[in-house]
């Protein structure tokens, strides 16, 4: 008996995808716990705000158009922790309160594959107001499969041909999640890249994300004249890179066409994506390329083929807007497949005054230079990047300590600002799995400031949502608060409770013999 060696298979058919299904099935919304799965790139206030205009621009086009009447569903694969639909829907709200224009309604619809991350969403305070006014709705979606959403608030199914408006579709850190063809191209002919599988020793005994993280990929060719067939849908993609490549690994997103295709077919007037993605839009970017390599990060992701998408709609009509630029951590790109699609004049704005001029990879950029120079910057450079990020919880988070040491020689506008940037963050914030006080740090900065009134507001909120032990310095803070709000019976009370924690507080011993008269 002979052994035939290792299990080949074709890439879109490899375990990795059952493996990578199962890690966010038994995960949910703790997939992206202390950023395991990365998001801040593609969730951020500053992102939230650049889709939210093209989606405010968008709705200006239809209604410039006569379509008013019909609601436009907007649809987010993969929303996974739900940070980006947060964002997106806030900023919203506010362009279509502060406009005041006639709009057509809108619907904002959260899917992905696990049942536990839309119970998430719809437990999470962030997001139940948007339920409650009946713009927000969740559905699981299989990108592989299903042909039909089955919106759970409202109960609604939209099936093909049901939508008169065009979908909206928003797919961040998605198609280089889900499954994909891998290809090689050379003297015009198209070869399958089948992989085989090294798995690690005790695999048996390994969760989905450490098999995926030891998992050595091997890749074996073979011809594969179909894809040269005139049956195949994807041909004349297919044919554009067997006359321009050579020596090329491709990785051919046939999941990501056929999922489009699908909810295309959901409206008669076509399909508007924007999407953001380690992919590339570039030809010269897939030529000479090696075979990929998987990128772990709890799940496993590869490279998008943006080109493959821009070919392939383009040819069927599309416009597609995408940078002149090169990016560097993240693409962020728009594909118009719609009727007339450079008369959505304003959606196509949108996208020239957020994403290209700068857009969400230009921010990222600068936020790393940042995050490495905090102690060498002052407080007027810290609120205009804040200002830019949005009020971003997580730059108030990095730079607290550096604010905190440039307090002494602040003026009285950049107290007032570093107030006004505190208050936005807090009504800006989206509570991710990890825990992280906000409201402590908050409220230490505040009193810092000597806005008593402020920070006990934030101070008082820490205790009540902590389940740790009070901390003396809060405690301690509170009470100096309350005595300078003439509140004295809470200073004394708060007084007390630090001392029974550190009875040999001199500050508090201190206040304690003011408040007593002693």
């Amino acid at each position: 008996m002979t052994d035939s060696g290792p299990i080949r298979y074709r890439f879109s058919e490899a375990p990795i995808w059952e493996l990578q299904r199962k890690y966010y099935e038994e995960l949910g919304m703790q997939a992206w716990k202390n950023d395991q799965v990365p998001q801040y790139i593609t969730s951020n206030p500053m992102i939230g705000t650049g889709y939210a205009e093209m989606i405010f621009g968008f709705l200006q086009d239809r209604a410039g158009m006569g379509h008013t009447t019909e609601p436009v569903i907007i649809l987010e694969l993969g929303a996974g922790a739900g940070r980006l639909a947060f964002h997106v829907l806030q900023k919203l709200c506010e362009l279509v309160d502060y406009a005041g224009l006639p709009l057509p309604p809108f619907t904002y619809v959260m899917s992905d594959l696990p049942w536990k991350n839309i119970t998430g969403w719809q437990q999470h305070p962030g997001l139940i107001p948007f339920v409650e006014q009946g713009i927000l709705d969740f559905a699981r979606f299989d990108a592989v499969a299903d042909t039909e959403l089955h919106l759970i608030e409202s109960g609604r199914v939209i099936t093909p041909g049901t939508l008169a408006q065009p979908l909206m579709v928003i797919a961040n850190y998605f198609f280089d999640s889900i499954p994909q063809e891998l290809l090689y191209v050379d003297e015009g002919k198209v070869y399958e890249c089948e992989v085989s599988l090294q798995y690690p020793e005790q695999s048996d005994t390994m969760g989905p994300s450490e098999v995926l993280r030891d998992l050595i990929p091997e890749y074996h060719y073979r011809r594969a004249a179909g894809y040269e067939e005139k049956f195949y849908p994807y041909r004349e993609v297919i044919a554009f890179y067997q006359e321009k490549l050579e020596d090329s690994h491709v990785l051919f997103p046939a999941a990501a066409l056929e999922c489009m295709e699908r909810l295309s077919a959901l409206s008669g007037s076509g399909f508007l994506l924007l999407t953001a993605d380690k992919g590339d839009h570039r030809l010269e970017n897939w030529e000479f390329a090696e075979p990929p390599k998987l990128i772990h990060h709890g799940s496993i992701s590869l490279t998008a083929n943006y080109h493959a998408l821009v070919c392939y709609f383009e040819q069927k009509g599309a416009s597609a807007s995408f940078t002149e630029h090169h990016y560097k951590n993240l693409n962020v790109g728009c594909i118009f497949m719609l009727e007339e699609p450079l008369r959505h004049v304003q959606a196509r704005l949108a996208y020239r005054r957020f994403i290209e001029r700068f857009g969400p990879d230009d921010f990222f950029s600068l936020k790393l230079w940042i995050d490495q120079n905090y102690d060498t910057i002052g407080l007027q450079q810290i609120l205009g990047f804040w200002r830019l990020g949005g009020y971003d919880a997580e730059l108030f988070i990095q730079s607290a300590e550096r604010i905190s040491g440039l307090l002494e020689d602040a003026s009285d506008e950049e107290i007032l600002d570093l107030k006004l940037g505190i208050d936005r963050m807090w009504t800006g914030f989206y509570p991710m799995p990890q825990k992280y006080d906000l409201a402590l740090d908050s409220g230490l900065l505040l009193f810092e400031m000597g806005l008593y009134e402020d920070s006990r507001h934030f101070l008082t909120q820490s205790l009540r949502e902590t389940e740790d032990e009070p901390v003396v310095t809060v405690l301690y803070c509170l009470a100096i608060c309350s005595y300078e709000l003439e509140d004295l019976e809470a200073a004394l009370e708060y007084t007390r409770q630090a001392l029974v924690l550190e009875p040999e507080h001199e500050e508090a011993l201190d206040l304690l013999a003011a408040l007593s008269g002693d």
